[in-house]
């Protein structure tokens, strides 16, 4: 099967694509959770999911900074409040901000948005998602942060 690309998108007004993100949104500067909007989401699609990863952190699957489920189907500000968050690699659910180690270089942030053709059950982890409902994925868009320390 081919890539799942076509119309959605993702933005935020906290950083600009590829750039550098605010240390306000890192776990030791505030932990602010980011804002995103998505638009061009698929008429059939049933939800929304959001997962921001990092793999450059120095373990072997990368590590997931955040995973939300159930969010509506719709163009707009992603609202993470009416979602089901989800256990970050840290084992909570919830926004855990960049943290890479000192010295480790920059770190890319991926915050990717999946529309769904089928509701996801539970609060899977990001790996689980991947493998359980990978198939209901009918589009996917990421916006890409770094972050350093």
């Amino acid at each position: 099967m081919g890539p799942h690309v076509a119309d959605l998108r993702i933005s935020t007004d906290d950083y600009e694509p590829d750039g550098p993100m605010p240390e306000r949104l890192s776990k030791d500067g505030g932990n602010e959770v980011p804002a995103f909007s998505v638009t061009g989401v698929p008429e059939d699609a049933v939800e929304l999911a959001l997962v921001v990863h990092d793999p450059d952190a120095p373990m072997v699957r990368g590590f997931t900074h955040w995973v939300v489920y159930g969010l509506p189907a719709q163009d707009g500000p992603i609202d993470p409040s009416v979602g089901r968050a989800a256990p970050t690699t840290a084992g909570e659910p919830g926004w855990y901000g960049p943290q890479p180690p000192a010295g480790h270089g920059t770190h890319r942030y991926y915050a990717w948005v999946y529309a769904l053709s089928a509701p996801v059950s539970g609060e899977p982890t990001r790996e689980a998602f991947l493998d359980r409902d990978g198939g209901s994925i009918l589009e996917q868009a990421r916006v890409v942060g770094t972050f350093s320390r």
